[in-house]
């Protein structure tokens, strides 16, 4: 058996009382790429930032190159032949190639940085990565897929002998996710051991040797060689024991699209695709009334078109993997991105969001994936957060009514189980579950008639305590206020637990739906990885380039911490 290049034995890692990591194994020799599956919050990022130095693991050993260790520093890290690339990518726009492969690493003669040699050797090793930039290309005027192979290069620059690729399609066109596979297959065939982190099914099919699920923490699967199947994968991920057999196929073999696949697995197959055609809108559900939202044939960047109804109180949830398009329909309907055809109405109210305040005037509001950039004014006070739309309205010939604030602020908290109620103390001494609440709280008191609501993860860094009462608040405001409520989410158990019903995403468009006993976290991973067999052509990484399609992270990403809460 070829030598172990990385082998990670009973490594633990906890936050607070919560393991994110425990007891997990992992061996990845050289010459193989590893596949690492689960979903937001089962360990992966925790597992990746022990490896690279970032957190220490409380125990168990982590051996690189025969050596073994049981804590790496950053440094420690990169010197065992350990390179690690993230989904949010570490170069620098405003310099060069070769200036982003050796920073920190200068190449320096009589004192000064030697340029001519960097290019050089930069120039080799973009060769190596089949590059097409050269090294005095600006980074910031390359494509996202030239960026990926410039951190490549940059990680066989310090000679690693172990690559980690976090994510790397999510931001990659199909084209470019193609030939990014063949990268990885060439530094397979060069002797690096590769772990590559992927929600995509079909990744795995095409480029792992072998495979580990994780969720919770522990390894719940895993498979080498032929195999591998993807209904096994699947049940593994969602936690669930593996349904009876029929069609499934094992990986390696080719996966054919929803519309072409012509077996007998269910989970595929029974999966009831949703209609695209502005002449034909997704029904609302059963039992809930009009006066909800209506989109018609909506149209932006890198979506549509996509038609859908929610029914007064009813809370639909939109499911899909990184770079699916569920964010932009989000910021679209809220008008953070401009729409380039359909219609939107409100109630019988047809809506054009140019800008928020055009949402809010109709009634949209939204809660951005990204509390803390995008939802929340850390150093602001937990009141001045929570009734920031409230201000206005309960003010009094322009003086703030500071009274009225504080009742409204208690029945705030009240309503979202804010915990600790103390008012003035800044937002970002709260903890994640508790910012989200208050990011939550605006919109459920009276200053604002909410009609829609748009979550975007709406639990995301949340503990699981929060997250329940987050849960509870959502329900009540469909069930007390007939609130519509419409939410994107890249994990399936919650889905599962607050959907009333789901459209599953895909590409930019709604091609399934999922409700009552269909429902199944099974039923949503199948139909999710069938329908996006090809690679994500759009970006929506909010914390890359603007685009949501989760976090941000990873986002569609949990932050470390965050898992170790779930």
């Amino acid at each position: 058996m070829t030598e172990p290049s990385l082998r990670i034995r009973g490594l633990t890692k906890s936050f607070g009382g919560v393991r994110a990591l425990d007891g997990v194994d992992l061996t990845v020799p050289m010459g193989q790429v590893h596949a690492l599956l689960g979903h937001n919050g089962a360990g992966k990022s925790t597992l990746i930032k022990c490896l690279g130095g970032a957190f220490p693991p409380d125990a168990g050993t982590i051996e690189v190159g025969g050596r073994a260790y049981e804590r790496l520093s950053p440094r420690e890290s990169i010197a065992a032949g350990v390179a690690i690339i993230f989904q949010t990518l570490s170069v620098v726009d405003a310099l060069t190639v070769a200036e982003n492969i050796f920073l920190g690493q200068e190449w320096t003669r009589y004192g000064r940085i030697d340029r001519r040699a960097q290019d050089e050797v930069a120039a080799g090793l973009l060769e190596r990565v089949a590059a097409t930039c050269s090294p005095r290309d600006r980074v910031g005027e390359l494509s996202m897929g030239q960026r990926q192979l410039v951190e490549i290069a940059k990680a066989l620059s310090r000679s690693a002998s172990v690559l980690v690729l976090d994510e790397p399609t999510a931001a990659l066109s199909a084209a470019e996710s193609d030939a990014l596979a063949e990268r990885v297959e060439d530094l397979r065939a060069q002797g690096l051991a590769i772990v590559y982190v992927t929600h995509l099914l079909a990744e795995v099919e095409r480029l792992a040797d072998a495979v580990t699920v994780l969720r919770d923490g522990r390894v719940a699967h895993h498979a080498v060689g032929a195999g591998r199947r993807r209904r096994e994968l699947v049940a593994a991920i969602a936690g669930r024991p593996a349904a009876a057999p029929g069609g499934d196929r094992p990986t390696g073999t080719e996966s054919p699209g929803p519309d072409t696949h012509t077996g007998t697995d269910t989970a595929t197959d029974t999966t009831p695709r949703a209609t695209n055609s502005p002449a034909s809108p997704v029904a609302r559900g059963v039992g809930f009334p009009d006066g909800g939202l209506v989109l018609e044939g909506l149209r932006g960047p890198g979506f549509g078109p996509v038609t859908l109804t929610v029914g007064s109180g009813e809370r639909v949830g939109l499911y899909g993997l990184i770079g699916s398009g569920r964010t932009r329909i989000l910021e679209t309907l809220y008008g953070r991105r401009r729409a380039s055809g359909g219609t939107v109405r409100v109630g019988d109210r047809t809506v054009r969001a140019v800008r928020p305040g055009d949402a809010l005037a109709a009634g949209i509001a939204l809660v951005p994936a990204d509390r803390r950039r995008q939802g929340l004014f850390p150093a602001l006070s937990a009141r001045d957060n929570a009734l920031l739309p409230a201000v206005r309205p309960l003010a009094r010939y322009g003086v703030r009514a500071l009274g009225a604030e504080r009742r409204l602020f208690d029945a705030v908290a009240g309503a979202v189980g804010l915990r600790p109620v103390r008012p003035r103390l800044p937002a970002a001494s709260f903890s994640g579950g508790n910012q989200q609440k208050l990011v939550l709280g605006r919109w459920i008191n009276d200053s604002h008639d909410v009609r829609v609501l748009l979550l975007d993860e709406p639990t995301q860094g949340v503990d699981v305590g929060a997250r329940q009462e987050i849960y509870q608040v959502v329900r009540s405001l469909g069930a007390d206020r007939g609130t519509a409520v419409l939410f994107a989410s890249s994990d399936p158990e919650e889905i599962v637990a607050l959907a009333d019903r789901c459209l599953v995403v895909a590409g930019g468009r709604v091609v399934g739906e999922l409700s009552g006993a269909e429902l199944t976290e099974e039923a949503l991973l199948s139909a999710v990885h069938d329908a996006s067999a090809d690679p994500p052509v759009h970006s929506e990484n909010s914390h890359n380039s603007g685009d949501s399609d989760a976090a941000p992270a990873p986002a569609h990403q949990r932050s470390a911490p965050a898992e170790g809460e779930v």
